[in-house]
């Protein structure tokens, strides 16, 4: 196959979630022997076009801010989109793909993406991380029908769609496409490199019982940890580390300095290295994130192969029962009972299934397997 991926940001120049699916698929590809190309902006040092790890990069726009106010900036998606649709449709026209990834988020490159394609057969595969719907309402507040305009729009776009969850799919189903015309791969991790992160050294850091990692906004649900960890830390003599940032920082120090127990609670901030993360994780008995928002929860699977007793939130905006399965905990979103899920944790209580056992279905080759198969089968059905 001749494979070409667009995304504006690209891993490991910009290290988010769906720019590292992009690039550890694109990399099983490439040693698989098929020839795999990312559309992006130019991120990286050197010519616009390079080689890395086996995959040509190619930059059709200049690096710029992604984000204004805190929000992902709508003019830099408009700009990439527009860059985009003449260097692609003239390589598609000249075909030199055989298919188009285009990743959801932000919408308009999936638009110029079908747009190039347009006089061709080549299939547009599209990754659907999460459905917004009402959710634009929090994001945009008074611009949300803009955004709920142009989600709509996107899933309008003929397409193969794809979704990391089967949450995703059926959100994705209720505005859109068949549910059966949903292909679900999910998100991966890379097991060995979990196992293998160095454990944080004493000197520098010290480790947690209990850990949290993620952004720090209002769906992840901190402030109930805060309470429930605040409830359990003197009869199991515990600790807690948060590990992330975002604009609920500052609101959720001020709650944990007001703690019973705040002497046992850490925030971290945003670690620059992965495998500091990583680390804490592997050093952590407990972690605990009740969100209410997943569209898949790579955190729950990246804490499993770390060998974490694993609580999430049973929410029907969540994916974490999908991921976490009977090898964990699921807490409805209140203090009571989250505080319930760390006791029964924190008290030895073993899971039906081995948390790193559950992990090994996540990880990156097993998932690259699956995207394989489904792009060929898209491949094949335009004859």
């Amino acid at each position: 196959m001749r494979v070409c991926f667009v995304s504006n940001v690209v891993y490991p120049y910009v290290t988010g979630g769906a720019e590292k699916r992009i690039h550890e698929i694109a990399t099983r590809l490439s040693d698989n022997g098929h020839d795999v190309t990312i559309y992006g902006r130019h991120f990286w040092d050197g010519p616009s076009e390079i080689e890395h790890e086996g995959v040509t990069l190619r930059a059709v726009a200049p690096e710029t801010d992604l984000y204004s106010d805190d929000r992902r900036s709508i003019t830099e998606a408009i700009d990439f989109a527009a860059r985009l649709a003449y260097p692609l449709s003239k390589q598609l026209h000249k075909n030199d793909h055989d298919l188009v990834v285009a990743s959801v988020f932000p919408y308009f490159p999936v638009l110029s993406s079908k747009l190039a394609s347009l006089g061709t057969d080549v299939p547009v595969i599209t990754t659907w991380h999460e459905v917004w719907q009402d959710y634009w309402n929090d994001y945009l507040g008074a611009l949300a029908p803009f955004g709920k305009f142009v989600e709509h729009l996107t899933v309008r776009v003929p397409q193969n769609p794809i979704a990391v969850s089967g949450i995703t799919a059926d959100r994705l189903a209720d505005i859109g496409p068949d549910r059966d015309d949903i292909e679900v791969v999910p998100n991966g991790i890379d097991v060995d490199q979990i196992r293998n992160a160095p454990l944080p050294e004493k000197r520098d850091q010290e480790s947690f019982d209990v850990l949290f990692a993620g952004r720090l906004i209002a769906d992840k649900n901190v402030s109930l940890l805060l309470d429930a960890f605040d409830s359990v830390a003197n009869e199991y003599d515990v600790t807690l580390g948060i590990v992330g940032d975002g604009p609920e920082f500052d609101r959720l120090q001020r709650q944990a300095e007001n703690l019973n127990h705040t002497d046992r609670v850490d925030f971290l901030g945003f670690l620059d290295e992965y495998e500091d993360v990583l680390g804490h994780m592997r050093a952590a008995d407990v972690f605990a994130s009740p969100s209410t928002r997943e569209g898949f929860g790579i955190t729950y699977a990246e804490a499993m192969a770390a060998d974490c007793t694993v609580i999430g939130a049973q929410h029907p905006e969540s994916a974490a029962s999908e991921v976490i399965g009977d090898a964990g905990y699921l807490a409805e979103p209140t203090v009571d009972s989250v505080t319930e899920s760390l006791k029964r944790a924190l008290a030895g209580e073993t899971p039906a299934t081995q948390p790193t056992k559950r992990a090994e279905q996540y990880d990156w080759d097993s998932v690259a397997e699956q995207a394989e198969k489904t792009y060929k089968r898209a491949i094949n059905r335009r004859w």
